[in-house]
């Protein structure tokens, strides 16, 4: 028996829907309530479903059931536990019995519910789907366009049908499982010849020859109409197989190209009627209104599926620019619709526009303007193979094209300006966005024409742009239109820069003209001023002139500080925008900067509070960083000026948590500029540490928040800071809670708990000790991932480095601890790696406090429920065992010191393994030794000994490998992480001295003969060998 579920009372859930459409709020909770529990229920989205195909309900209950249908029904079809098979029986029957629906918010629910089923369904439960679906439009269509029915039911159905078709070859087109793809090419192979002829019969009736005639203007539209979508199935089942065509047999690939071919042809020339016909009926409804306004919902339907035209071309040129470059007639079309751009630029503005029923909607254009400009590669005048291209343009074409765009579609328009003024920063949020957004606007389109023009025809563009420079961008312009042509001149001038770089005279100018441009009163001067900071930022990002110009620097901080009427918000924003990426250079030099450095930091430090909107200010903020990090302990003496606004901004934010991360960022590049002097904010980092990572925020600002923590304790000089009431003390019981349950953090809370033992590890475990060996001992339990773990058991090895054994050794105990590391040691079921690093962990604790050791291990016995033998067999087998996974040598120097302080301790268990295993593992490292030594000897310059896993590296050359430091150049950490280094044993104490003192003091404590017993059963040759290293 299955899981048994209560059955539905479709009365109940009438009662409940009718009250979700209640005006009384507390009926609506209660229903809400309900429903959510009556959705578990067997039988109740049958009942929904029965209750919205009812058309004698009321509208509102009927639409509020098929929303809750559609919402949690389509992710729960297959479940047995709420629908049976008759149940989806009836709901598929029902779908297609709502195809004459009059409602159309209802009919759209229906379409995609019914396509969401068919996913699951079509063909094997539901096989007559198509073949019906097929059958009302072909017979709906024969009504319309041979009986001439004009019955509103008939258009309905056929309208509801082919919304229902497009909608289900929709759904299988994204399918990419195997089962899918052959679901979709059946239906392909099934209609596409179909439709093919559905659009022929019905686009004989918009025709020019058809307008001619005075068509009915509601027949008209409705013509058009069903048209349009019976045009979207095609563009579906077209994209579909051009997207698939290179997977496919011979004899599929000829068919289908052969089709797809065919359609292009069609649409190339049916595009170009549609454009004339629609321009035809525009031109008439302007000569004549009120005679002809009625056509004016016939020419939105047309420009629509104009438009749809338009998005079938670029999809197939996506797809492969190289397949549709090779399309019958492609070149014809791309230069039909260049052909539309060059009319529409002598054509008055009021014709171009975004609404549908101008003469030239700017959607269409810049489709246009689109396949213009991808198809420019094709028409260059060199090929890629180096040959001469009989179908280039001519320089003639080119130029004409190039002064087009700049002079009619590159200046800002009457609607920019307009919208500069409005809103200013959100006009330039606008602007500044990139990605694919120039796809969709005509002006941001015209630039990436121009460029591609340039790319591809230089010896053409290049001359005309500078003979356009000479007449216009040097001479004074005062008058509105002149300053609009003069801005859309900078802009072409910026997006070519590499191409005019060797023939623009850049320096001068910027020197001559730029500069004093940017001084003018001027009230429309603020357009060129603008467009002048982005120009500069332009050449200079893209390497065309050096950043190491100080003419540079004091025109964008003149832009970014100007507050005068020559000048506004969009000015300043641009020029602070300019400065980051002038910065953000490999040839910035911070002396150049220097003496600007003061009035730029403290303009965009005013600029990040004046702004208004969020991306404003985090833009603002991210030049702010940039120069932060780019002049680094220049910017000390402005501490105060970054530093003292940040509270009031981080307030202000709210739960804006871009922005607050980008404020972090800020703070974070302060302290690193300000380094052993970062105490002096702990007033301000502290609480932002603190807050970032509190519980409801971390989720947002976690990663920041890390960040900051970590560069204000690497810069720290101390763990307390008696100038403030904020310490970096106070917060590391939050380190600690993070490191015992946040899995997802560890990697980067275990770099902020070895940044604080490095701080002050004796103090830290004089304060928190039982904290501290809790939180590890939580984190090592736990289901952290092994490289956690292994970062864990390192922040020990230094704690026992850094601080006495008094301080440790108890507490390593009773938090259990050492009893945990012992016993994951001894099981040798865990992770090679983790286990070395207790190894090493191990045997830092034994050369800094043997006895310690001695009594963790005798301590743990009882505690465990173990004998104290065997856990040292346990514990010396898994030290021979893993020596051989140890690579790093100075790993292996470690291992092979801390076994001979066990040796030291003259425990039984280790002596019996000295004339065997310890004696193998110290010859080892010894013969390594001794190799590289000779090795040395021979060939001092030979670079081979410096690598990553030679003896030397570690305690002959004078610096520890890079990842010791975990990337603390350059602040304090780094030296205390020196200091340790320089100091360390494994370092500066030579192997065969540490090992006979270990033997000595072993001899002394067990005795002369009884130590000599344990060296009997030594191999003769082993114990010579060693005698030898011992007295070298």
């Amino acid at each position: 028996m299955g899981v048994q579920v209560e059955t539905v009372s479709p009365a109940e859930l009438y009662e409940v829907i009718s009250g979700a459409c209640s005006s009384d709020q507390a009926r609506i909770t209660a229903s809400g309530k309900r429903l959510k529990e009556m959705l578990d229920m067997f039988g109740t989205f049958d009942a929904l479903h029965e209750i919205a195909s009812q058309r004698n309900q009321p509208l509102p209950i009927r639409q509020q059931a098929i929303i809750q249908f559609k919402l949690a029904a389509l992710s729960h079809w297959k479940s047995r536990k709420v629908l049976s098979d008759a149940q989806r029986v009836q709901i598929r029957n029902r779908c297609l019995g709502m195809l004459d629906e009059p409602d159309d918010s209802m009919a759209q629910f229906n379409t995609v519910i019914s396509a969401k089923i068919a996913r699951h369904d079509f063909p094997t439960n539901w096989p007559n789907l198509v073949t019906d679906l097929m059958a009302v439009i072909d017979s709906n269509l024969q009504k319309r366009y041979v009986q001439h029915s004009s019955d509103p039911r008939d258009a309905l159905m056929l309208r509801r049908s082919l919304q229902l078709i497009n909608a289900i070859l929709k759904e299988f087109a994204s399918i990419k499982m195997l089962n899918g793809v052959k679901v979709m090419a059946a239906l392909v192979e099934q209609m596409r010849q179909i439709f093919y002829g559905y659009y022929s019969t019905i686009a004989s009736n918009f025709s020019s020859s058809a307008l001619a005639n005075a068509p009915d203007p509601r027949k008209l539209y409705e013509d058009i109409f069903l048209g349009h979508l019976v045009f979207k199935p095609i563009v579906k089942m077209a994209s579909w197989l051009w997207h698939r065509i290179d997977r496919q047999t011979k004899e599929e690939l000829a068919a289908n190209e052969a089709w797809v071919s065919d359609l292009f042809r069609n649409c190339a020339a049916q595009i170009q009627d549609l454009t004339n016909l629609r321009k035809e009926i525009v031109k008439a409804i302007s000569r004549d209104p009120a005679a002809m306004g009625s056509y004016l919902p016939a020419v939105k339907i047309l420009t629509k599926h104009s438009l749809t035209f338009g998005k079938f071309f670029r999809r197939l040129q996506q797809l492969s620019h190289q397949r549709f470059a090779l399309l019958p007639m492609c070149g014809d079309l791309v230069l039909f619709y260049w052909s539309q751009i060059v009319e529409a630029s002598t054509s008055p503005e009021s014709s171009i526009a975004g609404e549908l029923t101008v003469l030239y909607p700017l959607r269409f254009l810049v489709q246009g303007m689109v396949l213009f400009k991808e198809n420019l590669a094709q028409w260059s005048v060199v090929r890629r193979d180096g040959t001469p291209n009989k179908n280039s343009l001519s320089e003639e074409f080119v130029k004409n094209a190039v002064q087009l765009l700049v002079s009619r579609f590159m200046p800002l328009n009457p609607s920019d300006l307009e919208q500069w003024s409005a809103d200013p920063e959100e006009w330039l949020n606008e602007e500044e966005r990139e990605g694919d957004q120039w796809e969709f606007e005509i002006r941001a389109c015209s630039e990436r024409v121009l460029l591609q023009l340039s790319n591809q025809f230089p010896k053409f563009v290049t001359p005309l742009l500078l003979e356009t420079f000479k007449q216009v961008a040097l001479q004074p312009t005062l008058d509105l239109p002149g300053i609009l042509q003069k801005e859309a001149l900078y802009c072409a001038i910026g997006r070519c820069a590499i191409r005019l770089k060797d023939d623009l005279p850049f320096t001068e100018w910027l020197e001559n003209t730029l500069a004093a441009e940017t001084l003018s009163q001027n009230q429309n001067y603020p357009i060129i001023k603008r467009r002048i900071a982005w120009l500069i930022g332009k050449w200079v990002s893209e390497d065309c002139s050096s950043p190491n110009n100080p003419r540079i620097w004091e025109i964008l901080v003149h832009l970014l500080k100007d507050r005068s009427a020559g000048s506004d918000t969009v000015v300043r924003l641009t020029a602070a925008g300019a400065l980051k990426e002038c910065i953000d250079t490999l040839e910035f030099s911070a002396d150049i900067f220097a003496p600007f450095l003061g009035d730029t930091v403290t303009e965009l430090v005013r600029l990040v509070d004046e702004a208004d909107t969020s991306e404003s200010k985090r833009r603002v903020a991210n030049t702010l960083n940039a120069v932060l990090e780019q002049t680094k302990d220049m910017v000390a003496p402005f501490l105060g000026v970054v530093a003292s606004p940040i509270p009031k901004l981080w307030t202000e934010a709210g739960e804006d948590w871009l922005l607050k991360g980008t404020l972090l960022t800020t703070v974070t590049k302060v302290v690193e500029a300000v380094k052993d002097k970062s105490s002096a904010l702990d007033s301000i980092t502290i609480p932002l540490i603190q807050e970032s990572l509190s519980p409801g925020v971390m989720i947002n600002l976690d990663e920041d928040g890390l960040i900051l923590w970590l560069s204000v304790l690497r810069n720290a000089t101390s763990l307390t800071n008696p100038s403030s009431q904020h310490c970096v003390r106070d917060i590391f019981p939050r380190a600690l809670y993070l490191l015992a349950t946040n899995l997802d953090l560890l990697g980067k809370i275990t770099g902020i708990i070895e940044s604080y033992l490095f701080l002050d590890a004796p103090a830290l475990l004089q304060g928190f000790s039982t904290d501290i060996f809790r939180a590890f001992s939580e984190g090592l339990k736990s289901q952290a991932a092994i490289v956690n773990m292994k970062d864990m058991v390192i922040n020990l090895q230094f704690m026992v480095q850094l601080a006495p054994s008094s301080l440790w050794g108890e507490p390593m105990h009773t938090s259990g601890l050492f009893a945990h590391l012992l016993n994951t040691l001894v099981d040798g079921e865990s992770s090679p790696m983790l286990l070395i690093e207790i190894i090493f962990l191990f045997a830092r604790m034994v050369m800094a406090d043997s006895q310690m050791f001695l009594q963790l291990i005798s301590a743990t016995a009882p505690a465990t429920n173990q004998k104290e033998s065997y856990l040292w067999e346990g514990l010396l087998d898994q030290w021979w065992g893993k020596f051989d996974n140890m690579s790093e040598p100075r790993h292996r120097k470690l291992t092979a010191m801390g076994i001979a302080t066990l040796v030291s301790t003259g425990r039984p268990e280790v002596l019996q393994r000295l004339p065997g295993e310890i004696f193998n593992l110290w010859l080892d490292v010894f013969g390594e030794i001794k190799e590289t030594k000779l090795l040395h000897d021979e060939d001092p310059t030979n670079l081979d000994l410096v690598s990553p896993t030679n003896l030397r590296r570690h305690w002959e050359l004078n610096e520890a490998p890079s990842e010791y430091y975990q990337d603390s150049e350059g602040t304090p950490e780094y030296d205390r992480r020196k200091a340790l280094y320089e100091r360390d044993p494994i370092r500066v104490v030579h192997l065969n001295e540490y090992v006979g003192a270990q033997i000595r003091q072993a001899e002394a404590i067990t005795g002369s003969e009884r130590f000599q017993t344990y060296l009997a059963s030594a191999d003769p040759t082993v114990m010579k060998q060693i005698q030898n290293e011992l007295s070298a």
